[in-house]
């Protein structure tokens, strides 16, 4: 039941819908490309990045500064199907748009 409740609620935000649809559309994305695409600060893209990996639809692959996420392999019939459900949804979600500075 934890488990549901955690799925159910992570996809219970317009934002974390659009987060979802945008890296399943465009694959492994940089952590500040999304930060740039959706013009949000660091600080709640994390959140919403946060609150979708805990809930089994995320991973993370950490190189050197930068995070990438990419949607979780293999991902259970439920998300999948949630993935998929998202997908057909009428939603504007954002171009991708590089914004990683290398300092």
């Amino acid at each position: 039941m934890e488990v549901f409740l955690k799925t159910v609620g992570a996809i219970n935000d317009e934002t974390r819908l659009k987060i979802l649809n945008f890296i399943d559309s465009n694959g492994e994305v940089c952590v500040c490309d999304i930060e740039n695409s959706f013009e949000m600060i660091q600080s709640r893209i994390s959140r919403h990045l946060k609150i979708l990996k805990d809930a089994g639809f995320l991973k993370v692959d950490r190189r050197g500064r930068w995070a990438y996420y990419s949607i979780r392999e293999p991902l259970d019939k439920f998300r999948k199907e949630i993935l998929q459900e998202i997908s057909f949804l009428q939603m504007q979600i954002p171009k991708l748009s590089k914004g990683c500075k290398i300092e």
